[in-house]
């Protein structure tokens, strides 16, 4: 659930990055939150494909019995 969760917050950063004004300031901080978020969905895809993997070498494995 976190994943959906972050790209949640993503998509609202980038909402208030397109239609309300920011400050410098306010921007480098969306901009960090957003960074981070990203880095963290990038990790958590990494782990599912590492997940999947595993899944499918122990598909292929059995199906060699």
């Amino acid at each position: 659930m976190q994943f959906e969760k972050s790209i949640e917050k993503l998509n609202n950063i980038i909402e208030k990055l397109e239609k309300e004004e920011t400050t410098l300031e306010e921007t480098l901080a969306l901009y960090k939150e957003g960074s981070k978020l990203i880095s963290s969905c990038k990790k958590e895809i990494e782990n599912a494909k590492q997940v999947v993997s595993q899944f499918d070498v122990g598909e292929e494995n059995e199906s060699e019995e």
